[in-house]
């Protein structure tokens, strides 16, 4: 399991989320912005996103973490601070946490940890799908806010599509989510419920047809 970077108390800061009628804590950084690294952002557009615990993370959090999932092998995309992880893995999920941040990795970890959640972390990308799919076989693919981007739609489709029957998106009406949507509906039996927030989440539930 990775260790969390080198930081200070005054570095971060703790959110209690109430997920299933339990609090959760999750600590993450005080100040997004001060993680910017200008070399990386032009080497590959990197932002820390993952320093923020967004919306649809709880929504996504909320939805799981009220499932019995009774060992089902549950990997998350860009897992962030890790609350769906969590959440899935006190719902009985042998969960694999993954983000291509090192940093969003070791939050993940530790916020494990603090709650008591028993799952694994990986640093691994969306688009090594190989790897991926070597450390299945997933019977649950998760993943929260993850079209931010239009490029990543055909990303998350075609992960969802090589490793897993069974998937569960959340994200917040991104207009990326247009193109998600309609791509996904002509290949999986798609389903789509609104966590009512605040703000309103949509979570795409994909299974594969039979």
């Amino acid at each position: 399991m990775l260790r969390s970077v080198q930081r200070t108390d005054a570095d971060i800061t703790e959110e209690v989320v109430v997920i299933a009628g339990r609090d959760l804590t999750i600590t993450r950084p005080v100040d997004a912005d001060s993680l910017l690294d200008e070399q990386a952002f032009e080497h590959d557009e990197y932002m820390p996103y993952w320093a923020e615990l967004w919306p649809s993370s709880r929504a996504l959090a909320r939805r799981v973490g009220t499932r019995a999932l009774h060992g089902a092998r549950v990997l998350e995309l860009g897992c962030g601070l890790g609350l769906p992880s969590i959440a899935a893995a006190l719902a009985g999920g042998r969960v694999l946490a993954t983000d291509w941040s090192p940093e969003a990795v070791a939050f993940a970890a530790d916020n494990a940890e603090i709650n008591g959640a028993q799952l694994q972390t990986a640093v691994v990308s969306w688009a090594d799908t190989d790897e991926l799919l070597a450390r299945g076989p997933w019977d649950l693919v998760i993943g929260s806010d993850l079209l931010y981007e239009g490029r990543n739609v055909a990303l998350v489709l075609d992960v969802i599509e090589t490793v897993a029957d069974h998937a569960i998106i959340a994200d917040p009406g991104r207009p990326t989510s247009i193109e998600f949507e309609a791509s996904a509906a002509s290949s999986w039996d798609l389903h789509t419920e609104i966590d009512d927030g605040p703000p309103r989440i949509a979570l795409h539930e994909l299974r594969r047809p039979v």
